[in-house]
């Protein structure tokens, strides 16, 4: 459980990075001129698409023939792209080929990401001590966290530590030689992992489904829906709270860019303190009145907390920053433990792939861009606060419909088919 742990913060690194080497990127691989910036964020938009399509095959899979098949399998993929990536020719060597060869290998690697999360979340789940699921599977929503700050640092380290000339002759490819040796590094370690006890039971009652993914449209269908709507309010929270905010803050002119980083760091650090604080939480007292909880905070504060980070200064920067952070944590916490415990252990991971890496795809990597475009044409500074307070009062009904599913003493909460 540790390794499939810390697995996740490798897998965010690895996901993450890109983008925080973008601007040497549109350098080296798509020869500095006019769109090499956009190009290369066009890249890191794409591949969101291709996060639902690894989450589908690899969960398939995983249901079909395994856990730790399924993340031998994507770590083995992410660590060939990672690789990949830092021995690529360059657009001074190949010309435009370099940027095309880029953007395949990021489509693989978040190909990869899409099977590596939920098979994460599963894993941890099934391993777990019934009345502590919640705070082990709230480790990877927070894992996610320190892979993404890692990413920061090596960039930042790598930037300043090497001339201008050398970063863009070689030097840019030690952040992806990092990157490929840590997902290695993981992949070895799998291989001393043990089976998941949940398809372990199912290979011996003979309950494995022969199609996981039908079976999971047929058999669990209110799953689905129900971790839809989770994961929207969890990945609109997150993307548009938590890392759209230092863009928001730049075009509002509240604070400068270099501060706007430090406060997204800041924001980064609360994340990995509150998530497993919510997900113990939500073991004392359940999964429903958290999620009902954490729905009507993000009704009801982002259109406060945006409006008062745009007055300007420091200070309502540095608070709204904070709480838009404590609430995208609260909802990634619980939302892990919650969507999993949606579906019965035969095609949990087919079951997670349709509801929540569909959800994040649609309500994760284009929210921030549609915050910008609504804020630029409203001139409204919360207008990226009632996107946020718009999926959560649309999911409220939903929230308090849905059954516990948090293990009490002397049972077992199970799923409500439809």
């Amino acid at each position: 459980m540790v390794i499939a742990g810390f697995s996740t913060v490798v897998e965010w690194y690895d996901f993450t990075l890109y983008i925080y080497v973008a601007t040497i990127l549109s350098r080296v691989m798509f020869g500095g001129g006019e769109g090499s910036l956009a190009a290369v964020l066009a890249g890191f938009a794409v591949s969101y698409l291709m996060r639902p399509l690894g989450a589908l095959a690899l969960g398939h899979y995983g249901d079909r023939h395994g856990r730790r098949r399924a993340m031998l399998l994507s770590m083995a993929v992410m660590t060939a792209a990672m690789l990949g990536c830092a021995l690529l020719p360059t657009y001074a060597t190949i010309g435009p080929a370099a940027g095309m060869l880029l953007l395949a290998l990021r489509c693989v690697m978040a190909f990869a990401v899409g099977g590596e999360y939920t098979g994460v979340v599963a894993y941890l789940l099934e391993g777990a001590e019934p009345r502590r699921r919640g705070l082990i599977t709230s480790c990877a929503s927070a894992a996610s966290e320190v892979g993404a700050l890692l990413a920061v640092g090596v960039a930042a380290v790598t930037a300043w530590a090497l001339p201008a000339d050398i970063l863009d002759v070689w030097g840019w490819r030690i952040p992806f030689f990092v990157g490929a040796a840590l997902a290695g590094g993981v992949l070895l370690a799998r291989a001393a992992m043990d089976e998941s006890p949940e398809y372990n039971r199912q290979r011996a009652a003979g309950t494995v489904p022969a199609n996981p993914l039908r079976y999971a449209v047929t058999h669990q269908r209110a799953g689905i829906m129900r971790g839809f709507a989770i994961s929207a309010l969890g990945s609109i929270s997150y993307y548009v709270g938590i890392t759209y905010v230092p863009a928001f803050l730049t075009s509002v002119g509240a604070v400068g860019e270099g501060a706007g980083l430090a406060l997204s760091t800041v924001a980064a650090f609360v994340v990995i303190a509150v998530t497993p604080l919510v997900g113990a939480l939500s073991d004392q007292i359940g999964r429903r009145p958290v999620l009902i909880g954490v729905a009507v905070l993000g009704a009801v504060l982002p259109i406060t907390l945006f409006t008062l980070m745009a007055s300007g200064g420091t200070w309502p920067a540095l608070i709204g920053a904070v709480l838009l952070a404590c609430l995208g944590g609260a909802v990634s916490a619980v939302g892990a433990v919650a969507t999993a415990e949606q579906f019965s252990g035969e095609a949990r991971l087919s079951g997670l792939a349709l509801g929540v890496t569909s959800a994040t795809a649609v309500f994760g990597g284009l929210t921030p861009l549609a915050a910008q475009m609504l804020l630029e044409a409203s001139h409204w500074p919360a207008v990226p606060g009632a996107m946020i307070a718009v999926v959560a009062l649309a999911i409220l009904p939903v929230l308090w419909r849905i059954p516990e599913t948090a293990p009490r003493a002397g049972w077992t909460a199970k799923p409500q088919p439809i």
